[in-house]
């Protein structure tokens, strides 16, 4: 059973989700300026912070494992450097084919100068809402991480969520190693909204 003090927390996190998301439609002229509000409190009593996505590949190993794994994303309606942290696990539309979406890790943010270990390559700036995301198997060739490596920064807007919580199989579970800010501010939502045994009945093998 959560704390008051979890729940609090939750409920903060639902109010700043909420408006966000309401916040987005807004500015795409999807919902009006009386729509804005109750837009708000509807999206706060309906729906959760987090949603299962179904992950394979080795890409992500051993952070999410060479096997298939179901994981627990927590939705980000907007990403941004204060949403997102440097050293998050993240999805993102795949840049090849935006019906698809990557779990790679976020390794550099608008700001950042990125230096090849190739000279011929010159170094350049990240622009702004520009990200440079990684697959955590160093193992593998750039073409085989399919990240940043092989196709360039790309668009913050493409995040669409972090992976908090990563199950393998009934057996081998647990949280996903994220920045220190995000795993703490994460933590109230896998007290109320992890269910592994749901995560485990829509798992494929």
């Amino acid at each position: 059973m959560a704390s008051l003090s979890t729940w609090c927390r939750y409920i903060r996190h639902k109010l700043e989700y909420s408006f966000s998301l309401s916040w987005k439609s807004y500015k795409r002229g999807l919902i009006s300026d009386r729509e804005l509000y109750d837009t708000v409190w509807k999206n706060v009593f309906q729906g959760k912070l987090t949603y299962l996505h179904w992950n394979k590949g080795e890409a992500m190993a051993p952070t999410i494992g060479e096997q298939a794994s179901t994981l627990l994303v927590r939705k980000i309606p907007i990403a941004d450097p204060t949403r997102v942290f440097l050293g998050d696990v993240i999805v993102l539309k795949d840049p090849d084919n935006s019906e698809n979406y990557l779990v790679r890790r976020l390794a550099a943010t608008e700001g950042y100068e990125m230096v090849s270990k190739d000279e011929k390559d010159e170094p350049f700036v990240l622009e702004k809402d520009q990200c440079w995301v990684l697959a955590d198997n160093d193992k593998l060739k750039p073409k085989e991480a399919k990240d940043s490596r092989l196709f360039g920064p790309v668009s913050m807007t493409d995040i669409v969520g972090r992976v908090i919580y990563s199950l393998r199989t009934a057996v081998d579970h647990g949280p996903v190693l994220n920045s220190h800010y995000s795993m703490r501010k994460d933590s109230s939502l896998l007290e109320i909204e992890l269910d592994v045994s749901d995560m485990m009945k829509n798992h494929k093998a």
